[in-house]
């Protein structure tokens, strides 16, 4: 069994095991030991007995008695231990993660735990990054454009607010549900776009991360009382988005963009699903947030190729979702799309507007956009300038060799 594959396994199922060892320990800092723990002796032992059938419950499994093992040495020097040691051994004597009901959804109750509305906004985008995502301290700090000591303050805050205020972890009665799904409808979001393109792995495409994002949509919408359009619309945009990742590398793991994309790769059965829960959700009420991006992306799967893309369409969509929702990203994407329908020249002048305000001084993709529209009016000199400068702010690997790419083929024609 390889080194490769062994990690690829526990990459896949470590925040899952995480999210179960939480609620099996009743403690954050516990739960990241105890997955440190067993993520080592899956290293040392599985090169040779094989990775388990259920790797998740073997993580489970073995960072749970490995946490009992070490309370047992402290509590010997600290008798305050005793109480959870034994209420530790007690529970693992009559539960089994190999067979247990509640493992599916823990993922869920960690989100709604991290978007408690006890937590500010700043702490749940925090805490969700590093326990539900798994990113480093230092990768969420620098994606805030924060200190890293300042940012792991603000986690452990959040953490002993949670402690402190007894947030259950649990997913709320459905009764509450409706009151706390905008937070959580942002964090499945952003679960997912970790996974469709990671802003600091290598893998650009995580399936595993998507995968979940979709599934943990689907359960919550199972959860409410009576349907959402924003959660169908969030969940027919995830489809039909993750509907495209066979196309989106090219053999070489290279990132292909839409444009050029083989679109006989694309999951047409994932794209009718996600199809109909668009409809679903545009047909359910006011069209929200992620209706209208779903209804963009549904506008993108349904052509037959990208020069039959109805780009007047997009854009009018865009007008909708930025009257709604003026933000600096809506905006550059209204941009770009008004750029497409009309030539790069009524593009320009919009991106130019929204880098001057501050917003997205420090967004590679803004100074990317601005690079390929200049090249597409083949003022090579400028985009190698705009690429060059996205290249700077861009941290993902994958991206910084097309953007290496697009900056040399400048270069060329310059």
């Amino acid at each position: 069994m390889t080194t490769q594959a062994i990690s690829q396994q526990l990459a896949q199922h470590s925040r899952a095991s995480f999210a179960t060892l939480i609620r099996l320990l009743g403690d954050f800092d516990l739960a990241e030991e105890a997955l440190q723990e067993a993520c080592m002796a899956a290293l040392q032992q599985w090169p040779e007995q094989g990775i388990p059938a259920n790797p998740r419950a073997w993580l489970v499994s073995c960072g749970r008695f490995k946490i009992i093992d070490s309370l047992r040495r402290r509590s010997h020097f600290e008798q305050h231990l005793l109480p959870q040691l034994s209420e530790l051994e007690l529970q693992s004597q009559t539960s089994n993660p190999w067979d247990d009901p509640d493992i599916a959804d823990d993922s869920l109750r960690l989100i709604f735990v991290c978007c408690h509305p006890a937590l500010s906004q700043e702490a749940q985008l925090a805490l969700t990054l590093r326990e539900v995502c798994g990113l480093s301290t230092e990768q969420i700090a620098k994606a805030l454009l924060l200190k890293a000591p300042t940012l792991a303050q603000r986690i452990v805050r959040a953490k002993n607010k949670i402690r402190d205020a007894g947030i259950p972890y649990e997913v709320p009665e459905r009764g509450q549900l409706q009151q706390r799904l905008d937070a959580v409808l942002q964090v499945i979001y952003l679960v997912f776009n970790e996974g469709y393109g990671a802003a600091f792995n290598d893998n650009y495409i995580c399936r595993s991360l998507t995968g979940e994002a979709i599934r943990l949509c689907r359960w919550l919408h199972t959860l409410l009382s009576k349907p959402d359009s924003e959660v169908m619309g969030l969940l027919g945009l995830m489809l039909l988005q993750d509907a495209r990742s066979e196309a989106r590398l090219d053999a070489n793991g290279e990132l292909v963009l839409l444009e050029n994309q083989h679109r006989d790769l694309w999951n047409r059965e994932q794209i009718a699903e996600g199809l109909d829960w668009t409809t679903l959700a545009l047909s359910s009420g006011p069209a929200g947030f992620y209706s209208l991006q779903a209804a963009i992306a549904a506008v993108h799967a349904e052509a037959i190729s990208y020069q039959d893309t109805d780009w007047p369409q997009i854009v009018g969509l865009y007008e909708v979702l930025y009257s709604l929702h003026p933000g600096p990203v809506v905006g550059l994407n209204r941009a770009v799309a008004l750029a497409m329908a009309h030539g790069p020249e009524v593009g320009l002048p919009l991106i130019d507007a929204l880098i001057g305000q501050g917003e997205l001084s420090e967004y590679h993709l803004a100074f990317a956009a601005r690079a390929e529209l200049l090249q597409r009016q083949q003022a090579f000199t400028a985009a190698a300038s705009d690429f060059r400068r996205a290249l700077q702010l861009c941290n993902q690997p994958c991206e910084q060799r097309f953007l290496q790419t697009r900056l040399a083929e400048c270069e060329k024609n310059n």
